[in-house]
């Protein structure tokens, strides 16, 4: 799929401990055929002076999802969710962490799935 300026997207972060999140962004520019500039909208940079700008592949780089609406309490007990920031206790099973979210950033997981050329 191809991205254009201002596009709006969500990114998988590459790093350990992090993998299989998803930061949302938006598509600075692209680099030749092979990569993407993006500027976070939650992420800073080192120094914590400004957002995160940051050059990565396009398989890290999905679209924003459909959003889908779930009212307080429509979660099951191990359903598949997407946490945005903290009093449902979710369990991480990539660290074995077991953390507390409030429920207004919770969503219904989804999984984006290419099917290109």
């Amino acid at each position: 799929m191809d991205f254009q300026k201002g596009d709006e997207v969500e990114v998988e972060s590459g790093e350990l401990g992090f993998i299989g999140s998803y930061y949302e962004a938006t598509i600075i520019s692209s680099i030749g055929t092979s990569r993407y500039k993006v500027n976070y909208k939650t992420l800073l940079a080192e120094d914590e002076s400004e957002l995160l700008e940051e050059i990565v592949t396009p398989s890290r780089v999905r679209p924003m999802p459909p959003h889908i609406a779930n009212p307080v309490g429509d979660f099951n007990l191990y359903d598949g969710i997407d946490v945005f920031e903290f009093d449902y206790i979710i369990y991480f099973p990539t660290t074995d962490e077991k953390l507390k979210y409030p429920p207004d950033v919770l969503r219904t997981h989804q999984e984006w799935t290419y099917k290109g050329k």
